[in-house]
């Protein structure tokens, strides 16, 4: 009984470190792209989201961008964070696809996913997805869609009030 005891407690030890890894084997890139420390800066054309963590460091993920004719460009700030968010279609969204719902609930069928970064700039916000096909291409409305698991990694380590840097 004890060695069954044991064994289970060794196998829930392990899987609770898989569950971790991720949030402890982020990648440090070299950085010259410039941006403050704690600063999220997006590339458009590289389709990339940077985290500058130090002088020259920074975490990287890949991204999705806005089509052509929505993609925005400028500083801003991260004025908001949430878990599970709810979606609202804007009403220009709604004028190019009527049926679009009012709004969306929280859980898989979200486009938000499942963390939302909210941005000082309009309705921009980076984002999970429930299409992780689109990340790498122009396919959003001009949010920076991630994958949820990255989503997730940024969400953690970006505060409020960080600069945001959006360059073409």
């Amino acid at each position: 009984m004890v060695g069954r005891s044991v064994r289970r407690l060794s196998f829930m030890a392990a899987m609770a470190c898989l569950w971790l890894q991720p949030a402890l084997a982020l990648d440090i890139y070299a950085w010259d792209g410039g941006g403050p420390v704690g600063s999220v800066v997006i590339n458009t054309s590289e389709r990339r989201l940077y985290l500058v963590v130090g002088e020259g460091e920074a975490h990287s993920w890949p991204i999705a961008v806005g089509r052509e004719g929505k993609q925005w460009s400028g500083r801003t700030r991260v004025i908001g964070k949430a878990r599970h968010p709810a979606w609202r279609p804007t009403a220009s969204m709604r004028a190019e696809k009527p049926s679009l719902p009012a709004y969306v609930a929280p859980g898989p069928g979200n486009p938000m996913g499942i963390r939302a970064i909210y941005l000082d700039t309009g309705a921009l916000r980076i984002h999970g997805t429930n299409a992780p096909g689109s990340i790498g291409r122009a396919a959003s409305s001009g949010c920076f869609r991630m994958h949820n698991a990255h989503v997730a990694e940024l969400y953690e380590l970006v505060d409020i009030g960080a600069e945001v840097i959006v360059r073409r």
